[in-house]
This record gives C-alpha cells, sequence and structure tokens, in this order.
C-alpha cells in the first residue's frame, strides 16, 4: 500500500477528512529493507538524558528498549500518553467525580500479523498491543471522595468513603485511529480501591480475576435496551512529522471524550473483617450492576502518540527532540 502523507492543516473541522487520512497513513505500511538488523541496535535514552522534548514531551517513559517493541518482526512501533482532566465514572447508584488528571501512558506495537479493524463505512484501522512503559504506573488516578447514598442508615457515622481507580489487567485492542466511529479504542480493565478505616486496607469492587472492563469510544456506544446510546467526539486531530529529520510521526487528539456505557460491574469484595461489608457496599451501591447501569466519560482528554516502522528512528527521534 501506498503511503499517503496527511493533511498537516486537518483539525476539528475537518474530522472525517482527517480520520481518512491518517487512517490511510496508519495502514499496512511497507517495512524499510533495513528493519530487522536496526531494530536489533535500538535501545533505550539513559536515564541520565534530557527527557523529550518538541512533539514527544511526556513520553520519557516509553519502553523504547522492551523486547516486545525491539522484535525485529514488528512493522510498526510507537508510544503514547494522554491526560484526562474531567468526567465521571457511574457504577450502580455511585459516582465518581475524575476532578483531578487522570494519565496513561504506554508503548504499543503492530506485529507481523498486521491485524485491523474494519468499520461500517469500509475504512479500516490497525489495532496494536501495548507494554507497560517503564519505571512508571501505565495508569495513574488520584483518590477522589464520593458519597454512598444510603450508607450511613447501615454504618452509622461514616461521613465519607474515598474511591481510587486501578489497574486490573492489561490494556489490550488499541485501535487509536477508531476516531468517531462506533469502536473502542482501547479495553480497560480496571477495579474500583474503596477507602474507609471500617473497610480495611483490600476493599475492592472488581478485581484482577474479574475486572470491570471499560470500551471508550470517541464514536456512540451500543448498550441494551432500554439505556440510551452515549456519545464521544474525537476532539481536534492534527499531525506532525519529526522536525529533525526522522520518520517518526505524532499524532494528537485534543478536547476529545471518550465514553462507555455497555460494561458490568461485579460486586464488592475484601470489605470489612472477612468480607462482612461487602453486601451491605453492594446494597448500598445497587451492585453488582448489569450493562447499561453503569457508564464512564473520559472528558477533556488530550493524546498524543508517536508512531514509527523502526524502533531505532524513533529512539533516535526522541533523544534528537530532547537536544533541541
Amino acid at each position: 500500500m501506498r503511503r499517503t502523507q496527511p493533511d498537516h492543516s486537518a483539525s476539528s473541522s475537518d474530522r472525517p477528512a482527517a480520520r481518512r487520512g491518517s487512517r490511510r497513513l496508519l495502514g499496512r505500511l511497507a517495512v524499510p529493507a533495513a528493519l530487522a538488523s536496526a531494530a536489533l541496535l535500538a535501545g533505550t535514552v539513559p536515564a541520565s538524558a534530557a527527557a523529550p522534548g518538541g512533539p514527544y514531551t511526556g513520553m520519557g517513559n516509553c519502553p523504547l528498549s522492551a523486547p516486545a517493541m525491539t522484535n525485529p518482526e514488528n512493522l510498526q512501533v510507537g508510544c503514547l500518553v494522554s491526560i484526562t482532566n474531567g468526567g465521571k465514572f457511574t457504577l450502580g447508584s455511585t459516582v465518581v467525580p475524575f476532578n483531578s488528571p487522570i494519565k496513561l501512558q504506554f508503548g504499543f506495537y503492530w506485529d507481523k500479523s498486521a491485524p485491523e479493524v474494519t468499520f461500517p463505512d469500509g475504512t479500516t484501522a490497525n489495532q496494536y498491543n501495548v507494554v507497560p512503559p517503564t519505571n512508571a504506573p501505565l495508569m495513574s488516578a488520584p483518590m477522589v471522595e464520593i458519597t454512598i447514598p444510603g450508607i450511613q442508615n447501615f454504618l452509622p457515622g461514616i461521613t465519607s468513603v474515598f474511591a481510587q481507580v486501578e489497574l486490573a489487567g492489561q490494556v489490550s485492542k488499541f485501535t487509536p485511529m477508531a476516531t468517531g466511529e462506533p469502536y473502542p479504542v482501547f479495553q480497560l480493565p480496571i477495579k474500583l480501591h474503596l477507602f474507609n478505616a471500617l473497610f480495611g486496607p483490600d476493599c475492592y469492587v472488581g478485581s484482577n480475576s474479574a475486572p470491570l472492563v471499560l470500551k471508550p469510544t470517541t464514536g456512540t456506544t451500543a448498550p441494551p435496551a432500554p439505556t440510551a446510546p452515549m456519545t464521544g467526539d474525537p476532539g481536534a486531530i492534527d499531525f506532525t512529522m519529526d522536525p529533525n529529520g526522522h520518520n517518526a510521526l505524532v499524532v494528537s487528539e485534543n478536547n476529545a471524550n471518550l465514553v462507555d456505557n455497555t460494561f458490568s460491574v461485579p460486586g464488592a469484595n475484601g470489605c470489612g473483617l472477612l468480607g462482612s461489608l461487602n453486601q451491605i457496599i453492594n446494597w448500598t451501591m445497587n451492585l453488582p450492576a448489569t450493562p447499561g447501569k453503569n457508564s464512564v466519560s473520559f472528558q477533556q482528554t488530550n493524546a498524543n502518540f508517536a508512531l514509527d516502522e523502526s524502533v531505532s528512528d524513533l529512539t533516535a527521534a526522541m533523544a534528537a527532540s530532547a537536544a533541541h
């Protein structure tokens, strides 16, 4: 497939054209003949080196030297950093607000099987495997205070409960150019950690073995009836070629809104001595909750991801960005 250069002026006013051009660009790119040998030489920027700058700002923890990233059979590799500045998470009858930024960061690669997703309009987008970052958590979410309606009827004296969203497994099926399509950008397994002196240290809704699997989309969801669909927004999409002559491309999605109301929520576990408070938390939060009774909205999301056919070229591009 011939590589198509993007329209660098693409913005929110021309989102359909931007999506079509970006999918062509991120389609099956021909791998340079030198990729196999170049990837073997790939390394990581020394810890003492300056952090990447320019379009790569915030990508300093990308796992460029991880074995999965340096595999010479990969067709593409990349790095992502994403900050969500607002939104909320509703499970059962409880709302968890996103009052502080939530950060996602990871590396990704397109393996030799070249997995793709085909959308209803006939366009396609690559689907990538995710690699956790180096020396940093894949997801960072703040602890927030929440209200659990009616909990004082069962546990008098409780005035506040704190909650924190935690990762509960591997992020998968990363499809960054599913912009505006009824398809998730990724699958995100999480659990909700509840904090209160009576709950003990291991009180959760969801677990590593039974997570809440979020499938946020910038398109429209398809929950079971009678729940109404939610519609996200891909925001403004821009493309930046590497400013120092490397082959990397950076795609930015600004002020996006990712939504999902198709996931189920299991009951509480590990709450109170020997789980003695699990049922009380389930009663007050209306858990377990089936799909359509829960929702999440990641609002004001700004995401940048860098993409290259060669991990050595991407490593060099980031190093060069730190020097300028």
